[in-house]
């Protein structure tokens, strides 16, 4: 398999993680809160996703755990940031380290240890296809992620649930107006975006590298909460700058199997470094980030 191949095969399932954490802090972003703890509830979604599989609860039952648990660390979130209208930025950074010191606890016993992550579902004549045919031979949580992205980008177009979070969103004092529940509403948004995490930490551990190692998740909620201003709050553009991680991050792998004469922390080091590059371009650009920003994220509103 050429380089080429191996990126377009791997390139899905490498960015599924940033994509699945992404879209659930878009939902949340789109109501109006933001959320720093992406990083802890995906850490400590991938250990109790892990140590489930490990202990024959199967994967189903992995994804519920994970989702479970990220739920738990939003509703932490959403108490002090929604409840007790704390300082998101604050809060968030806290419910992160909380994430990440609970998941090194409750993985210690496990370090090192894999299982079996899930097998491949081909598209029938697709998957022969030259070169592009690995891009049709994923697991199933890759498949369910793409009809994730679609279904909250239609709900963002065409539904009325998308309709009312983006008004929260814009102006929550309005909306609260005209008889939405601006907090309920956030809470919830909340609440899926901690399921999302911890989805994206799952699959993580469980599926794309089946084994369990402290730090494992190594910035992945960073970059996935990067992602959302980098795709300026659009479902479409989130997905292909996931989709662009996830081929940085596996290009760096094939650059060192090449042997090509640089250094191997700075090809790792490559999908950082573009986020970094990327946020400065969209954030210099005020008018994009105007046109489709979200005018109350990260403040707080109470009755």
């Amino acid at each position: 398999m050429s380089g080429i191949e191996f990126i377009l095969a791997g390139m899905l399932a490498a960015a599924t993680p940033f994509l699945l954490a992404a879209l659930g802090e878009l939902v949340v972003e789109r109501s109006g809160v933001l959320n720093l703890g992406l990083e802890g509830m995906m850490a400590l979604g991938a250990a109790i996703g892990f140590i489930v599989v490990f202990e024959g609860g199967g994967h189903v039952a992995a994804f519920a755990a994970a989702g479970i648990v990220g739920v738990g660390l939003a509703l932490i979130f959403a108490g002090l940031a929604l409840g007790l209208r704390a300082n998101q930025v604050a809060v968030g950074l806290a419910v992160g380290i909380l994430g990440q010191g609970l998941s090194s606890l409750v993985g210690n016993s496990y370090e090192s240890l894999t299982i079996t992550g899930l097998p491949k579902l081909a598209v029938p004549g697709l998957s022969d296809l030259p070169v592009v045919g690995g891009m049709f031979q994923q697991d199933i949580i890759v498949w369910l992620s793409l009809l994730a992205t679609l279904a909250i980008w239609a709900m963002f177009r065409y539904s009325r649930l998308g309709l009312i979070l983006r008004a929260i969103g814009e102006n929550p004092a309005a909306a609260r107006a005209i008889g939405y529940r601006v907090t309920v509403v956030r809470l919830c948004a909340v609440m899926f975006g901690g399921a999302m995490a911890g989805f994206a930490g799952a699959y993580a551990a469980t599926v794309y590298t089946p084994l369990w190692a402290d730090g494992m998740i190594a910035g992945r909620g960073w970059i996935a909460l990067a992602l959302v201003v980098f795709g300026t709050w659009l479902t479409g553009r989130i997905f292909f700058g996931a989709l662009l991680f996830g081929a940085l991050s596996l290009a760096s792998l094939v650059a060192q199997t090449e042997g090509w004469a640089v250094p191997s922390q700075l090809l790792s080091s490559l999908p950082y470094i573009v986020t970094i590059v990327v946020l400065g371009i969209i954030t210099a650009n005020k008018r994009l980030l105007k046109v489709n920003g979200v005018a109350s994220l990260g403040e707080t509103f109470g009755p």
